[in-house]
């Protein structure tokens, strides 16, 4: 460009929050170019990696595809000798698996898209003191994402304006139930399933009006007559025909409206103008820099961008504060032990950081699934085959689960704080080579709890020193004082309402037993067990949004305080974390950011006559 900059925004990460914004300024016309530290093996990877990525049923071999995986090993527990107590804890600490690749992590998650409840965006407007976070304005943006495919009446009734569900209908991710048709000619599975849910309705506590609204809702979680209340459901997922879909997609389809994407392209610091703002990026260009990759290595050629708007930070809860750190922006007690010069002064910076609560009880099968028969997990066995077919068929379409719950683990809550659901397959947390579980065991039944709200806030990213390519220490601090009891009392809770399920299951011939933690486990045994084996893989609120430097990060328009041109939209900017599955929450807010940023861009367009009036 002849005035000296490259384009008008630079957005740093494709993941889910960079990938929706920059695509969305590229088709407001705005010059965009996007920088992704990883590659698109879609593109140019092996014939391995397009099954990984595009079959729903492959996701956790995707999580562990060397050609886009990202390992982190986190820490748990500062407590060395309650950190080992976890079994899936290595030398290095707990892994933790992210994905370095166009899409980020769309292209490895299981694809379930949940909404959040109501609560979570009233709690984001009271924090910041911006009413335009609540449910009802956060809707249109629901809208701008969700193109739901699988209420046909509704969709249907909607073009009549007759539509009380709240979905969207015509955004660009296609969602999608995927109940495959062998699921239901199994006939254990079948009965298996018919069971579960009788039991799992009858362990639920209604009114009439309750059981009536949930059968209206047609066991739609993202129904909003159901928002934030108990219910059997099941779980939407990101897929169209039975394919993943997520921001690679959206990315792919941007570039047609003008979007810049430059791969291979590791942030390294932020560049700062004469008035202390932002206006560029300095990033190393190279495959594989960045030593959460496997086999990472190289030092990169150094690349310059400037930007004549803002930069858009969105590496996510990990990257986001790291590169802000990197960039003197954090505490300042932190930047000082690596000679980092401190330019604002932010002290939850990194600090914060939350997920979920995850533990799965396992149940032995009496025998294996019948419709799992064949299945290598490969797209040339029998399953695969059907996959391939058109329309696409089998098993695979299926994300793996099969049934699913939310429970309040206590009556005076407002929201249900629990979500349990049964897996098909052997699915035990993260360590490595933990998808081969799935290939090895087709006689178990996973019964995957996840606590939402949790109460713990004492997790932090840490620099491990001033190279960009080294990932940071990252240390949740599970179940700190004065935030653990009711978290642990809480999953509990759900291990109880799963046995409460699983035992119609065992009286009925259909499963063996329980095999993990086992029957036995019970009282403090059942909680230490929790404390034990707890994981998470949602990551998030480490850049807050708030209402000043000291209590947060990012004001209610996702501005870093004190630095102008800078942004945050990932999933770190929440003060909170949100619903059960993030992903949904991180797509809404991205559209909201790029609304705010294109508001923006307008009324500097229309004070700039006004400046130069005033010069004159």
């Amino acid at each position: 460009m002849g005035d000296g900059f490259d384009c008008d925004y630079i957005v740093i990460g494709s993941g889910a929050g960079g990938g929706t914004v920059a695509a969305r300024l590229a088709e407001a016309g705005k010059h965009v170019i996007l920088l992704e530290a990883g590659d698109d093996p879609m593109a140019s990877g092996g014939r391995r990696f397009p099954c990984d990525y595009q079959i729903p049923a492959f996701h956790p071999f995707a999580s562990e595809n060397p050609a886009m995986a990202w390992n982190y090993w986190v820490e748990h527990y500062p407590d060395p000798d309650q950190a080992k107590r976890d079994w899936k804890r290595r030398r290095k600490g707990v892994l933790y698996p992210r994905a370095g690749t166009l899409g980020g992590c769309t292209a490895h998650n299981a694809m379930i898209f949940m909404l959040p409840q109501d609560s979570d965006w009233d709690g984001i407007a009271a924090a910041t003191g911006d009413d335009s976070w609540k449910p009802d304005a956060m809707a249109r943006f629901q809208h701008r994402v969700e193109n739901c495919r699988h209420r046909k009446l509704w969709r249907w009734l909607a073009r009549l304006g007759l539509d009380p569900t709240g979905h969207g209908w015509k955004g660009w991710l296609s969602v999608e139930v995927a109940m495959p048709l062998q699921a239901m000619e199994d006939r254990r599975m079948r009965r298996l399933l018919e069971t579960a849910a009788a039991a799992a309705i009858r362990a639920i506590p209604r009114s009439l009006g309750e059981r009536w609204r949930a059968i209206k809702a047609a066991l739609d979680p993202n129904d909003r007559r159901m928002n934030g209340r108990e219910g059997l459901c099941f779980a939407p997922v990101a897929t169209h025909q039975g394919c993943r879909v997520g921001t690679r997609d959206r990315v792919e389809e941007a570039k047609k409206a003008g979007l810049e994407v430059r791969l291979n392209a590791l942030a390294s610091r932020l560049v700062f103008a004469d008035d202390g703002g932002v206006c560029g990026v300095d990033y190393l260009e190279g495959r594989k820099l960045y030593r959460a990759a496997p086999g990472a290595q190289g030092e990169g050629a150094r690349r310059r961008l400037l930007a004549r708007r803002e930069v858009i930070l969105a590496g996510g809860a990990f990257n986001s504060p790291q590169l802000l750190m990197l960039s003197g922006i954090g505490p300042s007690e932190e930047l000082a032990k690596h000679d980092i010069p401190c330019r604002a002064d932010l002290p939850l910076v990194g600090r914060n950081l939350q997920d979920r609560y995850e533990v799965c009880v396992l149940s032995k099968l009496r025998q294996p699934w019948a419709s799992m028969k064949g299945a290598l997990f490969s797209p040339d066995d029998p399953i695969g085959k059907a996959w391939s077919a058109s329309p696409r068929g089998g098993m695979y379409i299926s994300n793996g689960a099969a049934l699913a719950m939310k429970r309040k683990s206590d009556p005076g809550l407002r929201d249900a704080d629990l979500f349990v659901m049964a897996l098909l397959g052997c699915f035990n947390g993260y360590y490595p080579g933990y998808s081969r579980g799935l290939r090895r065991n087709h006689d178990v039944l996973s019964w995957a709890i996840l606590k939402a709200r949790t109460a713990n806030r004492a997790g932090t990213v840490r620099l491990r020193g001033a190279d960009p390519r080294d990932p940071p220490l990252i240390q949740f601090d599970y179940f700190s004082a004065g935030a653990g009891p009711d978290d642990i009392k809480a999953v509990a809770e759900a291990v109880r309402m799963v046995r409460e399920i699983a035992g119609p299951l065992k009286e009925r011939g259909l499963i063996e037993g329980e095999l993990c933690p086992g029957p036995d486990v019970t009282g403090a045994e059942l909680e230490q067990w929790i404390r034990d084996n707890a994981w998470g893989h949602h990551a998030s609120c480490t850049c807050p949004m708030g209402r000043g430097p000291q209590d947060s990060v990012l004001d209610g328009r996702l501005r870093v305080h004190g630095v102008p041109r800078l942004r945050v939209v990932d999933a770190s900017i929440f003060p909170r974390i949100p619903g059960y599955f993030i992903v949904s929450a991180i797509y809404m807010a991205a559209e909201k950011a790029a609304a705010m940023i294109l508001e923006d861009a307008d009324a500097e367009a229309v004070a700039a006559p006004a400046r130069m009036e005033e010069a004159a």
